[in-house]
């Protein structure tokens, strides 16, 4: 096993990885959850028609800049998130294991969904105000708006504004909805990733390689979907207000309800499949081999002490 330090370097290395390849599916994502907020159905402009129409949409009107707005940011936060996500799960779950059942080789679902639920709350507090200003990156069109529009020239120039404005609280507005979808979708994510490597394993005889890493990837990105979907839509939107348009998650979730129908929260589901499919199987797959390199470069560096503790 890699130290929590490597484990770390890895699972940020990785999620860049995946992010590069699914940035656009994000970008559609978060505008068809911004599409029609606050308006009853019939007085919403579909500028955004589903997921391949706002691919086009985007590309044609905005390039590939438009698509890939915000990548920056993306890479910051997927370094934060997937770092602590991948590089605390383990330990945590180690140690609550052997606190509880004296012997770190029992398999818990309880403590597994707890211990991912942990990791990821901790890389999303860590990350939110990241994510905060690629959410209004990406919203931003000069030629198809949807939602609140933020001018900001850069990552940097939108962390900088926000910052001046509204000060550390408007950096991490909406941070409670963010460690809310992180926590939901981290809960699943590692716990289903690894289930279901152990049951590819035990029931199909699948040996360890890319071929099982790619089909524990994709089940365990299809249950993230589901679970995670709603509380992102709420995020998306809390992320991407100003003033005092919603005072918190139930608000936001009462109101886009009440106003669009309870299949609001739904909104972009497709768009995310589309985004987290591939992103998880990519993170996660890519996330053993550079864990295997990591592994490698610290037996050649770490002096044996050190690595008879890991």
């Amino acid at each position: 096993m890699a130290t929590t330090t490597g484990a770390f370097v890895a699972g940020g290395i990785a999620a860049c990885g995946a992010v590069t390849v699914t940035h656009p599916f994000e970008t559609v994502k978060i505008r068809l959850q911004l599409q029609g907020e606050l308006q009853a159905k019939h007085e919403t402009q579909r500028l955004y028609r589903g997921v391949f129409h706002g691919v086009g949409v985007i590309a044609r009107n905005e390039g590939a800049r438009g698509l890939f707005r915000g990548i920056g940011a993306a890479y910051v936060y997927q370094m934060v998130l997937n770092g602590c996500r991948l590089g605390f799960y383990e330990p945590l779950r180690q140690g609550m294991t052997n606190a509880i059942f004296k012997d770190v080789n029992v398999q818990s679902l309880g403590v597994n969904i707890f211990t991912g639920a942990a990791s990821g709350c901790l890389g999303a507090a860590a990350g939110s105000p990241f994510f905060l200003v690629k959410t209004r990156l990406q919203s931003f069109s000069p030629f198809l708006p949807v939602g609140t529009q933020h001018g900001y020239k850069n990552a940097l120039d939108g962390l900088r504004q926000i910052g001046g404005n509204e000060g550390i609280r408007g950096l991490y507005r909406g941070v409670g909805a963010a460690m809310v979808r992180t926590g939901f979708g981290s809960s699943v994510q590692l716990p289903t990733y690894f289930f279901a490597k152990r049951r590819l394993v035990r029931h199909l005889d699948m040996q360890e390689g890319p071929a099982l890493h790619l089909a524990s990837s994709a089940a365990s990105g299809f249950v993230v979907c589901c679970v995670m979907h709603p509380p992102d839509t709420i995020m998306s939107r809390m992320y991407n207000q100003t003033g005092n348009l919603y005072t918190g998650v139930f608000d936001c979730l009462y109101k886009t309800i009440k106003t669009e129908g309870v299949l609001a929260i739904y909104k972009g589901f497709f768009a995310h499949l589309a985004r987290i499919l591939p992103h998880t199987i990519l993170t996660l797959s890519l996330a053993e081999q550079t864990n295997k390199l990591v592994r490698r470069l610290e037996d050649r560096i770490l002096p044996p002490a050190v690595k008879e503790k890991i």
